[in-house]
């Protein structure tokens, strides 16, 4: 089999060429364009180019594996695709039970019936969740600290920094497929495709990625207290804090739209939408 390497040189804390580059010794020399994903303007041209015959490798995380998903959407793409992933999170693997890579997988099966969210205007698939609260809040701390040079973040510190008084729980009106619930003191919002997200968080430990209905979940952690908060969100990580069923509570529908009474920052697969009060995720036919 032949194969076209698109990697992203950003991914894995700017390691993405790296891995890349090692990735091709295991190909036997079968690559016929080896490419930074970053720089492709017309996909239709890029699949004109190789042709059906040709397989994709992707390499890069949850990030790259979203845009790469947004820009191929309205192509039709006969092409087998890969990933051989080289991010930091990696939640779409973690969903997939997969906890280490040695080959590329092959992913043309996740890439359909993905959902969309519509924030600020825009529209976009997404591919593990949409986040909403302290989760959009710990990616916009993250990016600040980025901007300013740092190279290691410790998103778990960030968090507990948010529940002990940086992060103002929001009040929430949510729909789901036209049923309406208010909550007070809410935390975290998130509306999930996979399992997992925000590198490692087992957010929505039923959720079903390849379910027939095409169904999704909205998390809903509310409490007044900041010790309840601080006690429940470590178990996420493990999927325990919906144990907490006075606190957390798991919608499920088609149609799910979140409303905050203040603006919050918001996360698509790790990247970050500032001043958000309200979105709706719709999953696909």
């Amino acid at each position: 089999m032949k194969y076209c390497v698109l990697y992203n040189p950003l991914a894995g804390g700017r390691t993405g060429k790296e891995n890349a580059e090692k990735l091709l010794d295991n190909l036997n020399g079968d690559v016929v364009k080896f490419q930074d994903v970053t720089t492709i303007t017309d996909y239709a041209a890029l699949f004109a180019e190789i042709g059906p015959s040709v397989a994709i490798i992707l390499v890069g995380g949850d990030g790259t594996l979203n845009q790469f998903a947004n820009n191929i959407e309205k192509l039709s793409v006969a092409n087998k695709i890969f990933l051989f992933a080289s991010g930091t999170g990696n939640d779409f693997l973690n969903d997939l039970d997969i906890r280490a890579q040695e080959n590329p997988i092959e992913i043309n099966k996740y890439l359909e019936h993905l959902p969309s969210v519509d924030v600020q205007g825009k529209r976009s698939l997404f591919i593990n969740g949409v986040g909403y609260g302290i989760d959009g809040y710990c990616c916009e701390v993250a990016d600040q600290l980025l901007a300013k040079g740092e190279t290691k973040i410790n998103y778990t510190s960030i968090a507990i920094k948010g529940l002990l008084g940086k992060y103002k729980p929001r009040n929430a009106k949510i729909t789901v497929d036209g049923k309406t619930y208010n909550y007070k003191h809410v935390w975290i919002a998130p509306t999930m495709n996979g399992r997992y997200y925000g590198g490692g968080m087992k957010c929505a430990p039923e959720q079903d990625r390849l379910g027939a209905e095409h169904t999704l979940s909205v998390v809903v952690f509310h409490t007044f207290s900041k010790l309840k908060a601080l006690t429940i969100f470590p178990n996420i990580f493990t999927g325990e804090h919906v144990k907490a069923k006075k606190n957390v509570e798991i919608l499920v529908g088609k149609n799910i739209t979140v409303e905050f009474d203040k603006p919050c920052a918001l996360q698509i697969d790790g990247e970050t939408v500032l001043g958000v009060t309200s979105y709706t995720a719709t999953a696909s036919n």
